[in-house]
């Protein structure tokens, strides 16, 4: 693991290096972006950048400096053997009084890189009961503020699975934890809308680019109808769903294996930029 904070590559990643009064610490007022990286090059870097500009900008952060943020990437992944890894970018408020306002500080910067292994081909989901609020001042940002995700996923892990599906206030499939959610309905594949409040996933982006896919908001009992699902994110990929709660599913079906194929095959382009 390699660890670099507003300017400073540390000599120790695990060493303390955040003071006690930063509001990201604190009240969890920052954003991030997690970014993978495949034999030492990150993965769609500008897209990650764009998407944590606009994560920024949604929760009244300053303007992120990009040329740091991309000095801290080199940073981290100089002289690293990182077959496959992942980066991590953070910008918090920076310190600030003990509550909810902002002082006047400077942002806190950080970027670290560490190895990660691979998914399996295929994973199991529950349902929580908890909803995404589509409605809210955080709805598709890439914030800190990931609590719900921990107790959400908890459950899951507590129930076998590897990832929490929520529906949001409308009743509607939202997305997962860290994870944006594909299901094929009538040979039709199909995923919630950015309104049904998911967070706006690069890797969702690209698949609908790639290969397609129809974007429609639909109530969550909607894929006890799927003939397939599958999950996608920085870390993995093109995942089948193979039990979603009590339900067995083709993992990964045709349509899943498709999209997988064609991810391995482009994902080359955009190593490094």
């Amino acid at each position: 693991m390699r660890a670099w904070i507003d300017g400073d590559l540390l000599p120790d990643p695990t060493a303390p290096a955040i003071g006690v009064t930063d509001h990201g610490l604190t009240v969890g007022d920052g954003v991030f972006e997690a970014i993978k990286v495949v034999n030492g090059e990150p993965f769609a870097l500008q897209a990650h950048l764009e998407r944590l500009e606009r994560s920024a900008a949604g929760l009244g952060l300053p303007e992120v400096d990009l040329d740091a943020v991309r000095r801290g990437v080199d940073a981290v992944l100089e002289d690293q053997v990182l077959p496959l890894g992942r980066i991590r970018i953070t910008l918090t408020g920076g310190p600030a009084p003990l509550g909810s306002g902002r002082g006047d500080a400077a942002p806190t910067l950080v970027v670290v890189a560490d190895a990660m292994k691979p998914w399996p081909a295929s994973t199991s989901v529950a349902s929580v009961p908890w909803p995404r609020n589509e409605r809210g001042a955080l709805a598709g940002l890439k914030t800190t503020s990931y609590a719900e995700n921990v107790v959400a996923l908890a459950e899951a892990h507590r129930r076998g699975a590897s990832e929490a599906i929520f529906a949001n206030l409308a009743g509607h499939l939202c997305e997962g934890t860290g994870s944006n959610v594909f299901y094929v309905v009538d040979g039709q594949l199909r995923t919630p809308t950015l309104a049904s409040g998911c967070l706006a996933g690069v890797t969702r982006a690209l698949v609908l680019e790639w290969y397609g896919g129809t974007e429609v908001d639909e109530p969550i009992e909607v894929v006890g109808s799927a003939s397939e699902v599958f999950l996608v994110s920085t870390t993995r990929d093109v995942q089948g769903v193979h039990q979603w709660d009590d339900r067995s599913l083709e993992a990964p079906g045709p349509v899943t294996r498709e999209v997988a194929e064609l991810w391995r095959r482009r994902e080359p382009e955009l190593l490094g930029r």
